[in-house]
Protein backbone atom coordinates (compact mmCIF):
# COMPACT_ATOMS: atom_id res chain seq x y z
CA UNK A 1 0.00 0.00 0.00
CA UNK A 2 0.83 3.36 -1.01
CA UNK A 3 0.95 6.09 1.94
CA UNK A 4 1.11 9.46 0.74
CA UNK A 5 4.12 11.87 1.82
CA UNK A 6 1.41 14.25 3.79
CA UNK A 7 -0.12 10.84 5.79
CA UNK A 8 3.31 9.77 6.32
CA UNK A 9 4.34 13.44 8.09
CA UNK A 10 1.53 13.64 9.82
CA UNK A 11 1.97 10.03 11.50
CA UNK A 12 5.69 10.27 11.99
CA UNK A 13 5.17 13.49 13.74
CA UNK A 14 2.52 12.11 16.38
CA UNK A 15 4.13 9.16 16.86
CA UNK A 16 7.59 11.41 18.02
CA UNK A 17 5.22 13.36 20.11
CA UNK A 18 4.07 10.13 21.45
CA UNK A 19 7.72 8.70 22.34
CA UNK A 20 8.63 12.07 23.58
CA UNK A 21 5.55 12.07 25.92
CA UNK A 22 5.89 8.47 27.09
CA UNK A 23 8.94 8.78 27.99
CA UNK A 24 10.82 6.20 25.59
CA UNK A 25 12.86 8.90 23.52
CA UNK A 26 12.84 12.47 24.99
CA UNK A 27 15.89 13.13 23.54
CA UNK A 28 17.56 13.49 19.10
CA UNK A 29 19.67 9.92 20.16
CA UNK A 30 17.21 8.47 21.95
CA UNK A 31 14.98 8.67 18.89
CA UNK A 32 16.88 7.81 16.08
CA UNK A 33 17.31 4.61 18.44
CA UNK A 34 13.98 3.87 18.72
CA UNK A 35 12.80 4.59 15.42
CA UNK A 36 15.93 4.25 12.75
CA UNK A 37 15.31 7.64 11.65
CA UNK A 38 18.66 10.20 10.94
CA UNK A 39 19.44 12.89 13.19
CA UNK A 40 18.61 15.50 10.85
CA UNK A 41 14.98 13.91 10.67
CA UNK A 42 14.68 13.41 14.37
CA UNK A 43 15.44 17.32 14.81
CA UNK A 44 13.08 18.38 11.97
CA UNK A 45 10.40 16.59 12.95
CA UNK A 46 10.45 17.63 16.73
CA UNK A 47 10.72 20.97 15.42
CA UNK A 48 7.58 20.44 13.35
CA UNK A 49 5.51 19.71 16.03
CA UNK A 50 4.61 23.19 16.48
CA UNK A 51 2.72 22.57 12.97
CA UNK A 52 0.44 20.73 14.85
CA UNK A 53 -0.33 23.12 17.87
CA UNK A 54 1.95 20.50 19.81
CA UNK A 55 3.79 22.50 22.05
CA UNK A 56 7.39 20.42 23.00
CA UNK A 57 10.23 22.56 25.08
CA UNK A 58 13.33 21.09 25.68
CA UNK A 59 14.45 20.97 29.63
CA UNK A 60 18.68 21.50 29.84
CA UNK A 61 19.83 19.33 32.75
CA UNK A 62 20.58 21.75 35.79
CA UNK A 63 24.44 22.32 35.62
CA UNK A 64 25.09 20.22 32.26
CA UNK A 65 26.82 21.61 29.20
CA UNK A 66 26.92 20.87 25.66
CA UNK A 67 22.60 21.03 25.34
CA UNK A 68 22.24 17.81 27.65
CA UNK A 69 18.32 17.36 28.54
CA UNK A 70 15.50 15.96 27.53
CA UNK A 71 12.28 17.38 25.35
CA UNK A 72 8.98 17.63 27.08
CA UNK A 73 5.40 17.77 25.28
CA UNK A 74 3.65 20.26 27.48
CA UNK A 75 -0.02 20.37 25.10
CA UNK A 76 -0.93 18.09 22.81
CA UNK A 77 -3.36 20.99 21.00
CA UNK A 78 -6.30 19.55 19.38
CA UNK A 79 -4.64 16.04 18.79
CA UNK A 80 -5.78 13.25 20.85
CA UNK A 81 -3.16 11.26 22.52
CA UNK A 82 -5.77 8.55 23.04
CA UNK A 83 -6.22 7.82 19.22
CA UNK A 84 -2.24 7.56 18.69
CA UNK A 85 -1.61 4.65 22.00
CA UNK A 86 -4.77 2.87 20.46
CA UNK A 87 -3.59 3.00 16.84
CA UNK A 88 0.38 2.54 17.49
CA UNK A 89 0.78 -0.57 15.67
CA UNK A 90 -1.25 1.00 12.04
CA UNK A 91 1.48 4.12 13.07
CA UNK A 92 4.19 1.91 13.46
CA UNK A 93 3.41 0.18 10.16
CA UNK A 94 2.80 2.97 8.01
CA UNK A 95 5.92 4.57 9.00
CA UNK A 96 8.03 1.10 8.70
CA UNK A 97 9.35 1.65 11.88
CA UNK A 98 10.08 -1.35 14.70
Amino acid sequence: MEVSKTKSSFYRRLYVAYLIDSGLASSVPALTDVTGMPRRTAQDTIAALADLDIVCEFEQEDGARNHAGCYRIRSWGAIDRGWIEANLDSVKQVLGYP
